[in-house]
C-alpha cells in the first residue's frame, strides 16, 4: 500500500497478534494497523486516527467476531485509564501472549532462536500492587477535578480513578478517605497539583515518602523509605528472588556481585548461597540502606559500596572465574560504559533481570559479541492486567 488511510477512515480488520506494547496488530494489504484493546483472532471495525511512516494507529469502534479469550474487564475505567492493557483478556491467555512476545523479541531484536520458559504467574492477578502514586493537576477555579492516572493514549490528561483494581484492597480503602480529604481541603494546600503515595507495608498504609517501609521476602527483612523503589508485587517476590539466586549460584561460584543493588533485594536474598557478596550502587544513600538491611539480618559476609559510573568494578578483587554478577538496570537498560566494564571483568555467570525486555534484547546482542551464551530465559508476570513483564536471562561465559 503506497499511501496510508485518510483520517477517521473506518475499516474491517482481522487482528493477528498482540505487540509487547499491549496493542492488537492487523494488516490491510501488508500495511500494519495497531488497535489498542483488540485481541488476536478478532474481526473488528477500527477507525484510523494517526498515520506513521510504516504503520497506522486506530481506535476500536466495535467487534464483529469476538476472541474466546475475551473476558469482561473488572474495572469500569478499563480502556479509559492508561494503567491496564489486558483486563479484557483472560489471565491464562495473558501469560501465553507475554511468552510469545518475548520469543519474538528474542528472534527479531537479538537474532537468537532460544526457548522461552513458561511465564511464572503472579499468585494474585488482581489486588496485588503494594504501591500506587495517583496524581492530580493544578486546581482550576478553586477545585481539584480529578485524582488518578493518565488517560489511555494521553500524556497530559488525568482520569479520575476512585478505585484501582490491581492495587491491594487496603490501599483502596485508604485511597477513598484520602480522596475525600483532598477534594475538601486540597485546593488551599496544593497550588501546583501533586503526586500522592500509598504504599502497603508492615500492615500499614504509608503516605509520606520518608516513612520507613518494612517488607519481608523469603525470611529477609528489608527497611527502606516508602517513596524509594522496591518491587511492588510482594506476592511473587519470593519465587522471583529464589530463581535469581538459583541461577546465579548454579555453577558453585563463591562470590556474588549485585551491580544495581538498590536497597539490597537480590544481594541479600541470594546471600546464603555465597561466601562473599558485594552490592554496588551509584547512590550513596542506597548503599547506606542496603548496608543497614544486611546488618538487620546479620549478614556479615555482605558489603555494599558506592561505585562511580566510570569505575563500577574498581576495588572488586573477586576472581572472575569464581564470580557471578546480577544486573537489574533501569528501563533504559545498561549503558555502553557499564557493559564495557562488565565484559572486562568477565564473570563466569551473569543473571540479567529486566523490566523492559526490549532494551534487554538490545544488550543481549552485545553479550553474544563478548563471548557469553544464553542458558535460560525465564519471564515473571509481576504486573498482571498490564503490558509489563519482568524477564530473567542467565548468561554464561563461553
Amino acid at each position: 500500500m503506497e499511501q496510508p488511510f485518510a483520517y477517521h477512515h473506518e475499516l474491517e480488520l482481522r487482528i493477528e497478534t498482540l505487540t509487547n506494547l499491549g496493542q492488537g496488530l492487523g494488516r490491510i494489504d501488508g500495511w500494519v494497523v495497531m488497535v489498542p484493546f483488540a485481541l488476536p483472532g478478532e474481526l473488528v471495525v477500527a477507525r484510523i486516527h494517526r498515520n506513521h511512516k510504516n504503520y497506522s494507529e486506530a481506535d476500536l469502534m466495535r467487534i464483529i467476531e469476538h476472541s474466546p479469550s475475551r473476558v469482561e474487564p473488572r474495572c469500569p475505567l478499563f480502556s479509559k485509564c492508561g494503567g491496564c492493557q489486558y483486563q479484557n483478556l483472560g489471565y491464562e491467555a495473558q501469560l501465553v501472549w507475554k511468552r510469545q512476545q518475548l520469543a519474538e523479541l528474542l528472534k527479531h531484536m537479538a537474532r537468537i532462536e532460544f526457548p522461552v520458559e513458561e511465564v511464572i504467574a503472579s499468585p494474585r492477578d488482581f489486588g496485588y500492587r503494594s504501591k500506587i502514586t495517583p496524581h492530580f493537576p493544578v486546581p482550576h477555579d478553586g477545585k481539584i477535578s480529578a485524582i488518578g492516572f493518565l488517560e489511555a493514549g494521553s500524556r497530559t490528561r488525568i482520569r479520575d480513578v476512585p478505585r484501582c483494581e490491581i492495587a491491594m484492597p487496603e490501599i483502596n480503602e485508604r485511597l477513598s478517605s484520602l480522596r475525600e480529604e483532598i477534594f475538601r481541603t486540597g485546593p488551599a494546600r496544593y497550588k501546583k497539583g501533586a503526586t500522592l503515595l500509598l504504599r502497603a507495608a508492615g500492615g500499614r498504609i504509608l503516605t509520606d515518602n520518608k516513612d520507613i517501609a518494612i517488607e519481608e521476602v523469603d525470611g529477609i527483612r528489608f527497611e527502606f523509605q516508602a517513596g524509594d523503589f522496591f518491587q511492588n508485587n510482594p506476592f511473587i517476590l519470593p519465587a522471583f528472588v529464589r530463581h535469581v539466586a538459583a541461577e546465579a549460584s548454579q555453577h558453585g561460584a563463591s562470590h556474588l556481585i549485585d551491580a544495581y543493588c538498590g536497597s539490597g533485594l537480590f544481594a541479600l536474598g541470594c546471600a546464603k548461597h555465597f561466601k562473599h557478596v558485594t552490592g554496588i550502587e551509584i547512590s550513596a544513600a542506597a548503599v547506606a540502606k542496603a548496608a543497614h538491611n544486611a546488618a538487620l539480618n546479620g549478614l556479615t559476609h555482605c558489603k555494599f559500596v558506592s561505585g562511580s559510573a566510570e569505575h563500577i568494578f574498581e576495588g572488586i578483587e573477586y576472581p572472575p572465574d569464581d564470580s557471578a554478577v546480577i544486573i537489574d538496570p533501569p528501563r533504559a537498560g545498561c549503558s555502553e560504559d557499564f557493559l564495557k566494564q562488565l565484559f572486562q571483568f568477565g564473570p563466569a555467570t551473569v543473571v540479567y533481570v529486566s523490566c523492559n525486555p526490549a532494551t534487554q534484547m538490545r544488550d543481549l546482542a552485545k553479550f553474544s559479541e563478548a563471548g557469553y551464551a544464553l542458558s535460560k530465559v525465564q519471564p515473571f508476570d509481576l504486573f498482571p492486567q498490564t503490558k509489563h513483564l519482568e524477564c530473567v536471562m542467565t548468561l554464561t561465559r563461553k
